[in-house]
């Protein structure tokens, strides 16, 4: 884990940009592979592609009949994942704005979705307490596997190479080995609705609505560090660790954004971003440069 000498200095708070466009919530906001663009997604049914260092609208994305929960792109940056309201994933041409395929299988809105390493398998979870796996080579819209262990639903995934990681309002953090078929089972006795990973791979970073964010160490299980001071109580709101995982950054649902020391849990920086509840927060993959979204309809780009 890095060693944290923190200081607010190096964290952005300076509002770089405004990104306009979607009518209603924007429920998620994620930055692409190398950090030059970013997708949104939300309440108007639309995914939404941006320039957000420049803050220009290159293209929208309609499809879904419903509200748009999550999107994913691949590294190379020509297909992307989306979910929903509409119970369906779809998989689509970036540049075409072309559906290529709807994968079917959920019987009630879909949460959250990613791809493999490899870009080759798309991982959603959802309402109906599963995770699905589908096939993108596969002309099939059938999942290729379903996993079933929940007892509620299911908020968020993340995954590694052999692993997919899942949160869910049952208190739990599953991670299932795809090659051996072995589930590991972490309670945190607290609904979890959103998990991320470390850069390094080591920890996992859980957002539950008690108003806390959970450290967990990934080999052990055990609790590394708690933070505290925002508010999630009835939201699905994302969180991550910085580039550097020196910081952990989470949104409140008064507006506020969020960043902790990685290592001693104290709050470094704190400043409201927006009027509403932010749903999510994406850092670069490279600069000091967040992004973050809200109820409020709006997309917002912080530098330092």
């Amino acid at each position: 884990m890095a060693s944290s000498s923190s200081s607010a200095s190096e964290l952005p708070r300076k509002e770089a940009n405004v990104l306009k466009g979607h009518e209603g919530a924007v429920l998620a906001v994620r930055f692409n592979g190398d950090g030059n663009y970013c997708l949104s997604c939300g309440k108007d049914r639309t995914l939404r592609l941006w320039n957000p260092h420049r803050g220009i609208h290159v293209k929208t994305y309609k499809s879904h009949g419903r509200e748009v929960r999550d999107v994913h792109v691949t590294s190379d940056n020509a297909k992307l994942c989306s979910c929903g309201g509409d119970r369906q994933v779809f998989y689509w041409d970036v540049t075409t704005g072309r559906v290529i395929r709807k994968f079917r299988g959920h019987n009630s809105e879909v949460n959250s979705v990613k791809f493999n390493e490899y870009d080759s398998v798309v991982v959603s979870a959802g309402y109906d307490r599963s995770i699905r796996a589908f096939d993108c080579r596969s002309q099939s819209t059938e999942p290729i596997q379903i996993i079933d262990t929940f007892q509620d639903s299911v908020m968020s995934l993340c995954l590694t190479k052999t692993e997919i990681i899942a949160g869910s309002v049952d208190g739990t953090i599953r991670t299932f080995d795809i090659r051996i078929g072995r589930e590991l089972v972490d309670n945190l006795g607290q609904s979890v609705n959103c998990v991320s990973l470390s850069n390094d791979g080591n920890c996992v970073l859980a957002s539950c609505l008690d108003s806390t964010l959970r450290l967990l160490d990934r080999s052990a299980g055990e609790l590394l560090q708690e933070y505290k001071g925002h508010t999630c109580k009835s939201y699905k709101m994302d969180c991550c660790l910085t580039n550097t995982d020196a910081h952990v950054a989470g949104g409140s649902e008064d507006g506020f954004i969020f960043f902790w020391d990685l290592v001693d849990g104290s709050v470094v920086s704190r400043f409201r971003a927006h009027a509403s509840v932010v749903t999510s927060v994406s850092y670069h993959p490279k600069d000091c440069c967040t992004l973050t979204s809200s109820v409020d309809g709006t997309v917002r780009v912080w530098k330092q």
